[in-house]
Order: C-alpha cells, then sequence, then structure tokens
C-alpha cells in the first residue's frame, strides 16, 4: 500500500507516494521529483556522486532511507543556484574550469558547501579532507582544490 511522504526539497514542499519508504532518497530525487543534481554512481556510497544537504549536513542519498529525510531540508546541485546566478561554489567551480567529465562534480560542489558553510578559510589539507570520499578520475584535483579556495574568498 502506498505510503504519502512530505518532503522540503530546495525550499519547496514536496510530497510523494512511495510503496517503500525505506529505498534511497537518490530514487526519489531523480525519479519522482525530477531533479539530475544528484547523480547515481555507486549505489553504495562509495563516490559522493549522489551528495546533497540534509539539514546542512552532507548525506548520500543513494545510502540515505527517503523515510530518514521526511520533515528535514534537503538540498540538491539545483537548490544552490541557478544557471543565471549560481552559487558562489558553482561559480568557482566554473571559473577555475574544474569539471572534465562532470560526473563527479556535483558532489563536490555539495561537499564543498559544507565545508565552506563550516570553516570560512580551509587550508589545502581541510579541503582534501573533506572531499576524501568524492571520486574523481579525470584528474582535475588541482582545479578542485583552486575552485574550493576561489569560492571560500568570496563567502
Amino acid at each position: 500500500m502506498p505510503t504519502s511522504i512530505s518532503l522540503t526539497v530546495n525550499g519547496k514542499a514536496a510530497t510523494v507516494s512511495v510503496d517503500d519508504p525505506g529505498q534511497p532518497l537518490l530514487y526519489v530525487l531523480r525519479n519522482d521529483l525530477e531533479l539530475s543534481g544528484p547523480r547515481f554512481g555507486c549505489g553504495l556510497g562509495q563516490c559522493g556522486a549522489c551528495a546533497v544537504l540534509l539539514d546542512g549536513d552532507v548525506v548520500l542519498s543513494c545510502k540515505t532511507p527517503l523515510i530518514k529525510a521526511a520533515q528535514s531540508n534537503i538540498v540538491t546541485l539545483e537548490g544552490l543556484g541557478t544557471l543565471e546566478k549560481p552559487s558562489p561554489v558553482q561559480q568557482a567551480f566554473i571559473d577555475e574550469q574544474a569539471a572534465q567529465c562532470g560526473f563527479c562534480i556535483n558532489g563536490m560542489i555539495i561537499q564543498a558547501t559544507a565545508l565552506l558553510a563550516k570553516t570560512k578559510n580551509p587550508s589545502v589539507a581541510e579541503i582534501k579532507t573533506a572531499l576524501t570520499d568524492n571520486l574523481c578520475r579525470c584528474g582535475t584535483h588541482l582545479r578542485i582544490i583552486r575552485a574550493v579556495q576561489r569560492a571560500a574568498q568570496k563567502i
């Protein structure tokens, strides 16, 4: 029997009807709410491509049960900024051309946003530690670090 679950995603109320409230949050964000920010990478919480902010903390939406996200404030990449007015972190990643294939970048931006909300001027070591759970196979690691440093200067 379907269950209705109320969510707040990117500042907007949403109600979804699901058969399994324990299903991963990622599936609802992508399939029901049609958000492309969180990506399906590994499905095991090992790559960070599905990262979202849940009440300001980074969670991996592929491992987070939908029911755990109910009554919480969820922010995806789409909720950080717009094409016309990207967030400082998004703009810094654009300015530094930090994306090569771009698959990991959504999770990197979410992690960087959370880091900069707590640490105003992080060291390179702090940036690397914050991004350690996000895999990038393209090799833009130095550009990603520079993008986080650039964003820190603008925030």
